[in-house]
């Protein structure tokens, strides 16, 4: 390692933005050209570019935190203003949704039926599958928060476990969400109704397996030693995540479920 007389990282010159940024963009055409032409072809070279962009950046940042230590303190002040910055973001576009979730059931237009739920529709019943959901996803943010205090008392078999289950209760709320779908009495173009209740859980569904890959990636790295008590940051950082998704369901729950129902 060469040495330096500050505490900063100055990252070295990397290919994986430039390959990043060309999946996003084969991403978004392949898609278009989905929706257009039903062909596949630019979308999956896309998702493998994307993917294979997604481990290799991984990887890097894994040998510059593990093996090289430039993850030094104040590399790891910066980063984590960093994530509350994201944090932040994500907070303001959920905002939006339940923004709109409230504009349209306030004051329900003549359009609607002056009504909500809108004339036609028949809400979920928020005492089974919603339900559910809630108990499974509040459960896994109990599991993590165990798995954390685990770790930084150095009890790595025990945080292993306890995060092993919080992929596990991770994933069990992601089929739970498919099956509810597949069992809805209405669609994405059933009115406002069902575009914001598709839109805004099915984006929260999508940050929940986000959330489950980063859980995925901590979890090969607590078992291969790379945390220990004091240098984890990079699980830190999945734990705010997780708790951030909790807190969003949660708001779903109530606004969705059970008072817009």
């Amino acid at each position: 390692m060469t040495h330096q007389l500050h505490q900063y990282h100055l990252v070295d010159p990397s290919p994986w933005p430039l390959t990043g940024a060309m999946g996003s963009m084969l991403l978004a055409s392949g898609l278009a050209i989905w929706f257009h032409t039903n062909s596949t072809t630019v979308l999956k070279l896309g998702l493998l570019t994307t993917m294979l962009t997604m481990l290799q950046w991984w990887r890097d940042v894994v040998r510059e935190s593990t093996y090289q230590g430039h993850h030094t303190k104040g590399v790891q002040k910066n980063m984590r203003y960093g994530m509350i910055l994201f944090i932040t973001s994500e907070v303001f576009f959920f905002l939006g949704f339940f923004w709109a979730l409230y504009h349209v059931s306030l004051v329900p237009t003549p359009e609607l039926g002056a009504e909500w739920p809108p004339t036609g529709i028949t809400p979920l019943n928020p005492t089974e599958v919603p339900l559910l959901n809630t108990a499974v996803l509040l459960s896994s943010g109990a599991t993590i928060t165990w798995s954390h205090h685990a770790t930084m008392k150095g009890n790595k078999k025990e945080a292993a476990n306890a995060l092993m289950t919080t992929i596990v209760l991770g994933a069990y709320f992601t089929a739970l969400q498919v099956s509810e779908y597949q069992e809805t009495p209405f669609t994405i173009s059933d009115s406002v109704y069902g575009s914001l209740f598709f839109v805004a859980t099915g984006f929260h569904g999508l940050h929940v397996m986000i959330g489950t890959s980063f859980l995925i990636v901590c979890l090969l790295r607590l078992i291969q030693h790379h945390f220990t008590t004091t240098h984890h940051f990079g699980y830190e950082a999945a734990i705010w995540y997780w708790h951030f998704v909790d807190i969003v369901w949660l708001l779903l729950y109530i606004s969705v479920y059970w008072w817009g129902s």
